[in-house]
């Protein structure tokens, strides 16, 4: 048998799968490896991570096209990689992202790992981006369907990662794929996407989260001081969610939907608003963590771009300034709306991703307001 060159990480969707067969087609000498992240209990996890159904189909996809499939389990990794940072982040009222950890400290850490103790040069997944290869240089580039690009969860990685990593997927629209897959007679081809965090799947999230972090109920205030009702937890809402509040007709309040507008930890304290556009979810500038480059370096110390500051959000022109331990400090063309700590800005110059970094601070008035309390 070939020693694969490449191997494919296989999840079991159609995304992994058309990636495999595109490679296959080119003529790559390749072989799957499916990995398991989560240690699932059946009688714990029931309606999770799906994990045996996505292990079968990825075996599937692979007898289909004649290629080896190996398989690994990472979930020792990504319990110490990310879910006990997703947790800590919960605990302590910031908002997590762990689909960019994730890929940081597993697909692209321990999976290339893997590949390599295989003898392959290379991994492949079915991300929705592409890399320009330019005199030894690697650029992350958008995917061409900017409704399925990933490059915003891909951020953190560098130069060696991207070197070794091809996205066969970066081209196609979506419809092209499942077109491609249904062609080649493959299992997956009508697969329903996955959807939310694989460790919690289809399940309810406070149920999920509640295991972890017990509920801890408290008042439900507006930010001018007003009760409303009370919450089951501060951590198991984010900024701009209006979904779970349970809040009916409010005397002296107009009909209107109720949106948390902020939270604050330490008193236990749920702050909401009327109106999506509520002037306590909008905010102009925002300060980071340490940012990361995908260059390995910034493109200056002040310069100008687009961002992101949640995924598939449209660009927002800014202006970024460095600072001196390597945060960011941006201020947007426009305001934005519930603007996340713990969630991630993203930069871009065109459709280049030039890095991004955790949102640490905004200065959305009751973040300001309750800064300033705290300190």
């Amino acid at each position: 048998m070939t020693q694969a060159r490449i191997i494919v990480g296989m999840s079991g969707g159609v995304d992994s799968s058309v990636a495999a067969l595109r490679l296959r087609d080119a003529g790559e000498p390749i072989a799957g490896l499916f990995m398991q992240n989560w240690a699932e209990d059946d009688a714990l996890d029931g309606g999770g991570c799906r994990a045996e159904e996505d292990r079968r189909d990825a075996v599937a996809v692979c007898g289909r096209l004649g290629i080896p499939i190996h398989f690994r389990d990472f979930s020792g990794e990504y319990w110490a990689g990310v879910f006990e940072h997703f947790l800590a982040e919960y605990a302590a009222g910031r908002t997590p992202n762990p689909d960019v950890l994730c890929n940081r400290e597993i697909k692209f850490k321990h999976f290339l790992d893997a590949a390599r103790e295989l003898g392959a040069e290379s991994i492949a997944t079915g991300h929705y981006a592409r890399v320009a290869r330019d005199g030894g240089r690697q650029r992350l580039l958008r995917g061409r369907d900017r409704g399925k690009d990933q490059s915003y969860f891909l951020h953190q990685l560098g130069q060696a990662q991207l070197a070794a990593t091809e996205f066969p997927l970066g081209e196609l629209p979506k419809p092209e794929v499942r077109r491609i897959a249904e062609a080649a007679g493959l299992p997956t081809a009508a697969k329903k996407d996955s959807t939310g965090i694989c460790f919690i799947g289809e399940r309810d999230f406070r149920e999920f989260l509640s295991r972890y972090l017990p509920a801890r109920p408290g008042r439900m205030l507006t930010p001018d001081g007003h009760e409303i009702g009370e919450h089951p937890g501060v951590f198991y809402f984010t900024l701009g969610q209006r979904e779970g509040l349970n809040i009916g007709g409010v005397r002296g309040f107009e009909p209107a939907p109720w949106y948390v507008v902020g939270k604050d930890v330490a008193r236990n304290i749920l702050y909401v608003d009327q109106g999506a556009d509520s002037r306590w979810l909008r905010s102009e500038r925002l300060w980071s963590e340490t940012a990361h480059w995908i260059a390995g370096a910034p493109p200056a110390a002040r310069f100008r771009c687009t961002a992101q500051v949640r995924y598939r959000q449209h660009d927002q022109a800014c202006e970024v300034e460095l600072g001196e331990d390597g945060s960011l400090a941006i201020a947007f063309a426009q305001p934005q709306r519930a603007v996340t700590p713990g969630q991630s800005v993203v930069l871009y110059d065109g459709d280049e991703c030039l890095g991004g970094a955790v949102i640490a601070a905004t200065d959305a008035p009751l973040e300001r307001r309750l800064r300033a309390e705290a300190a």
